[in-house]
């Protein structure tokens, strides 16, 4: 395929009218070389080929490091004695408690929070690329900090949570959609899954900052986790500036030039054979495809009838993924109290849990390569019902020491089956769900779902789990089990199987209407999405 060179031009909100895409053509046999090309990397041939794509997704994706920290830090600080004497009530025998309505407000208001940045990171990563919205968001953060750090009381700290959550959701579904368009097929679902990783990564900082912490008395038990949050972005913003911008964004803006020049950077060719040019070329013919069925690009054409379904199912993967029991694990240092563990045990063994957690992310890298993704998140469900019905069971005794820690050896193993399967595979399966022409717009759809389910939990759960109201316990995790059972009828029947499809295979079974279960058996003529090229010739 011939690329002629171009002026770049200066559309922003996808119009290709006057760009490469209307004085080219690809031949069917083209794109069939230029998929077979991607499809045939081997994990190890893509890790030669892309060293320094993986090292930029990784930096984008480190980013996400601070959701996990924001996600435990006030679920663990509602166990802080420090913490509940300064933002809490008297609840007898000299202990103090965040009286739940507070509770279950302040861990809903950084999710809410997260629906209005979320919204708007879909305009302006089109607008202005990854890089920019990303470094946008951070120095947001960076000012934001400020109010909860110097919060006087609860209701300050609450505006402080809601502002941070909305300047969170500004970059964070950007990490896993850049790692799905600066990597080939075969190395998308271990750099997607990865995000996860920086999530648990967060979440064992957090909980060590706040184990450091437990005994102080002062202010600066709760003053020192706000002050880290600050850590991320000071160090992260030098390293995005010099981050490449993704090929398909520049491709979608009809930059072909400098999306050449950015795959000739992130590529490695000496180490493997590599055409560049082939790999443009499925770029543009994808894109040229989507366009040629439905050129709309806002968020209305999400639900239009091509994409309705992509855009559900993509909705639906990130919305059940919380079901699994996230709030009671999220909520673990404050639940395992209330099972009879000790504040300090009850911290320690949070940490134990999140490196395990760890194991069980680094361990689905590897059962993705032989089960893809639907048989991985269906399995995983029905394994969260089975555990969480156990602890259910553990805590309908009276709590003791010793049912503790039964509970907390199932919560542990239960853990690591969800970052096994159902954690991180969201990040993969709505990365390569939506079409290329709204990947950022519906990714920001799932995350706005999942938080709106998350600020179902964050009310919920601390009246649940507080003696001073539902007072359920461990008994909650029957709630979360029941939940589950629905959301594994519905990823059986509505989740198709994307492992090793390129994203012009995925939009052609779409348009055909294949149903779920028989998406991994389906053989797709990739001559079928060259027609489209005649809209723009």
């Amino acid at each position: 395929m011939t690329v002629e060179q171009q002026k770049h031009h200066n559309a922003t909100d996808g119009d290709l009218s006057g760009s490469p895409f209307g004085e080219m053509s690809v031949r069917a046999d083209s794109l069939k070389n230029a998929a077979a090309q991607d499809l045939n990397l081997t994990v190890v041939q893509a890790i030669k080929l892309y060293p320094k794509s993986i090292l930029w997704s990784l930096i984008m994706s480190t980013a996400l490091i601070m959701e996990g920290y924001d996600t435990v830090l006030l679920g663990s600080l509602f166990a802080q004695p420090a913490f509940q004497k300064r933002y809490g009530e008297p609840a007898g025998h000299g202990r103090y408690e965040i009286p739940a309505p507070w509770q279950s407000g302040l861990a809903a208001s950084s999710n809410i929070g997260m629906l209005s940045g979320l919204i708007t990171s879909g305009y302006l990563c089109e607008r202005f690329g990854f890089k920019k919205t990303m470094i946008g968001g951070m120095l947001l953060i960076i000012c934001l900090i400020f109010i909860t750090f110097f919060a006087p009381g609860v209701e300050v700290l609450l505006v402080g949570q809601l502002l941070f959550g909305a300047a969170l959701g500004m970059f964070q579904t950007l990490p896993a959609v850049y790692a799905m368009e600066v990597s080939p097929t075969s190395l998308r679902a271990i750099l997607t899954n990865y995000i996860n990783c920086c999530w648990v990564f967060g979440a064992i900082i957090g909980t060590g900052v706040l184990r450091g912490v437990l005994h102080r008395t002062d202010e600066w038990a709760y003053r020192i986790p706000f002050a880290c949050q600050w850590f991320w972005p000071v160090v992260l913003i030098p390293f995005i500036a010099f981050a490449p911008e993704s090929p398909w964004w520049l491709v979608r803006q009809g930059r072909l030039d400098d999306a050449k020049a950015v795959l000739q950077r992130l590529t490695s060719p000496q180490n493997v054979s590599y055409d560049i040019d082939k790999a443009i070329t499925l770029m543009v013919a994808t894109t040229a495809h989507e366009r040629a069925v439905d050129a709309a690009t806002s968020y209305t054409a999400c639900f239009d009838r091509v994409n309705l379904r992509r855009t559900l199912v993509t909705i639906g993967v990130y919305a059940v993924q919380p079901l699994s029991g996230l709030y009671i694990r999220a909520y673990s240092a404050y639940f395992l109290i209330q099972a009879g563990l000790s504040p300090d045990m009850a911290f320690t063994m949070t940490l134990v849990t999140y490196g395990v957690c760890i194991l069980g992310n680094i361990s689905s890298w590897f059962l993705l390569s032989f089960f893809g993704r639907r048989t991985l998140y269906i399995w995983g469900f029905i394994a969260q019902v089975v555990l969480l019905s156990v602890v259910g069971g553990l805590g309908v005794p009276h709590s003791t020491e010793a049912y503790g820690w039964a509970i907390c050896g199932v919560l542990i193993l239960s853990s690591y089956v969800d970052n096994l399967s159902i954690g991180p595979l969201p990040n993969t399966i709505c990365s390569e769900m939506p079409s290329a022409l709204l990947r950022s717009k519906s990714v920001v759809l799932a995350r706005f779902s999942f938080a709106i389910v998350t600020i179902f939990g964050g009310a919920i759960t601390p009246y649940q789990l507080n003696p001073t109201a539902w007072n359920w316990s461990a008994k909650t995790a029957f709630f979360w089990a029941g939940l589950s059972v629905f959301a594994s009828l519905f990823v059986y029947f509505c989740l198709p199987e994307t492992k090793g499809r390129t994203t012009v295979e995925l939009d052609i079974l779409f348009e055909k209407g294949i149903s779920a279960r028989k998406f991994r058996g389906t053989t797709v003529d990739l001559a079928e999405a060259v027609h489209s090229e005649k809209s723009f010739v």
